[in-house]
């Protein structure tokens, strides 16, 4: 057996990448720190690169391997689902699910609340992030997404639409005017955001009535929807945004839509795991769930 077939050192070397020490991940095997560091030492030459930067105080992963530790939790994840499936076939779903999230945490926190309280065995892993992250090079179970899957090597499941508007506030559009018709933009403060993916702004879907092109003024940028809506309620500007993210404040009065009729707008949620594999029962009941819940988002 080589040494990259046996799961005992890639879980040394998993150890040693989250203790940073080989003393702490001796004691946690069960075996010396010398030990420890000879193991990690023939993965390095099995590979032929370097897996840690040492130095006498700690040791730090090469981005060699980073790689690695995603692959290798992966791995060890599978080994431990299996352990659970085979033991307990009747049991609730149980384990770790590594979860990628958009930063839209208005909608999505409560439901990942409802899903801990259904399902207490299992324990969420979240990164919330509007980066296109790699769910199978990174480690990840599912990665819910706005906009239309292109990854081949992912499972996709549409769950649903959610409208976007234009919105401010009453005292902004009464210091600066309602916009009547699209053309009235080009005198407004416009708040724009920016994907991280690609570091374009996102464009506002105005079905204007010439066909002239039109570039909107930017006055500022950010990547996430709670600075716009947060500056929106504080009067500065319009600001272009998923309907579910001002729904309390355009319910209250905070807010006001303005040229609907003028913007037809939705975006959809994917969720995607990777394809080719069995779907563990910790996934199976959190695609489920979710597809629910997510199905009926207005």
């Amino acid at each position: 057996m080589s040494v990259l077939d046996n799961l005992a050192n890639l879980q040394t070397f998993v150890h040693a990448a989250d203790t940073r020490s080989f003393v702490e991940t001796g004691r946690l095997q069960g075996i010396s720190a010398s030990a420890a560091g000879k193991c990690v030492a023939r993965l390095e030459h099995a590979l032929g690169v370097r897996l840690f930067h040492r130095s006498t105080r700690s040791i730090t992963l090469t981005a060699e391997g980073q790689l690695l530790l995603a692959r290798c939790r992966r791995i060890l994840a599978e080994r431990d689902a299996a352990r659970t499936e085979l033991a307990q076939p009747h049991a609730a779903p149980s384990g770790t699910l590594r979860i990628s999230l958009p930063l839209v945490g208005d909608l999505t926190l409560p439901l990942l609340a409802d899903f801990m309280a259904a399902y207490p065995d299992i324990r969420l892993d979240l990164d919330f992030s509007d980066r296109l992250v790699d769910v199978i090079e990174e480690g990840f179970d599912a990665v819910l997404r706005v906009g239309e899957p292109s990854d081949s090597r992912m499972n996709a499941r549409r769950l649903g639409v959610f409208p976007r508007r234009i919105v401010a506030s009453p005292a902004y559009l009464q210091r600066r005017g309602i916009p009547r018709v699209p053309a009235d933009l080009l005198q407004h403060t416009l708040l724009h955001y920016r994907f991280p993916s690609s570091g374009k702004l996102e464009p506002w879907p105005i079905q204007w009535p010439d066909v002239q092109v039109h570039e909107l003024p930017v006055h500022m940028v950010a990547n996430t929807i709670e600075a716009r809506v947060a500056l929106a309620l504080r009067d500065i500007g319009l600001a272009f945004v998923p309907v579910h993210s001002v729904r309390d404040a355009i319910a209250d009065g905070r807010l006001v839509t303005v040229l609907d009729e003028h913007v037809h707008s939705c975006g959809t949620f994917h969720l995607l795991w990777p394809s080719g594999r069995h779907v563990l029962p910790k996934l199976r009941v959190f695609i489920d769930f979710i597809s629910a819940r997510l199905d009926t988002v207005p």
